[in-house]
């Protein structure tokens, strides 16, 4: 969480909580639909995908000024992200969460555009401290190939 000057502090997180909730569906992913928020019970289905293992999301940050937080998607040190571009990506699948800190994978426009997936996974991994995440954002369920 934040306080009055935008920095992080220690506090319990219910952005954690929803992302292990993320975490446990995608690793059970199912094809039924429920409500329509992070933290429903099961991976949805849609009629452009049949079964889902992916609920993508976006993270803002505290001192983010409402820009979602972006991530190189490349392992290439020298990439850095101040705009979102075709090497930048603000869209992320949750891999691991470990009390307050949340391994993610950076997602990447799908280039194919007759796909019926939005994305594409990389090989691209951050860590990131939930202290530090104000809100997270879900998108549509979508299965994502290779994770």
């Amino acid at each position: 969480m934040c306080n009055k000057e935008n920095e992080c502090k220690e506090n319990t997180s219910c952005i954690a909580e929803i992302l292990n909730v993320i975490l446990v569906l995608q690793q059970n992913a199912c094809p039924e639909n429920c409500l329509d928020s992070c933290d429903r019970p099961m991976l949805g289905g849609g009629p452009n995908c049949l079964i889902c293992n992916t609920r993508p999301i976006m993270l803002y940050t505290c001192c983010g000024n409402g820009a979602p937080w972006t991530m190189p998607t490349s392992k290439d040190s020298t990439a850095t992200c101040t705009e979102i571009s075709s090497t930048c990506s603000s869209v992320f699948r949750v891999e691991k969460v470990d009390g307050n800190c949340c391994t993610c994978r950076v997602l990447a426009d799908n280039p194919d555009t007759t796909s019926l997936n939005p994305y594409v996974a990389t090989s691209s991994f951050f860590t990131i401290s939930l202290d530090c995440v104000c809100a997270i954002r879900c998108l549509t369920d979508t299965f994502v190939d290779c994770v």
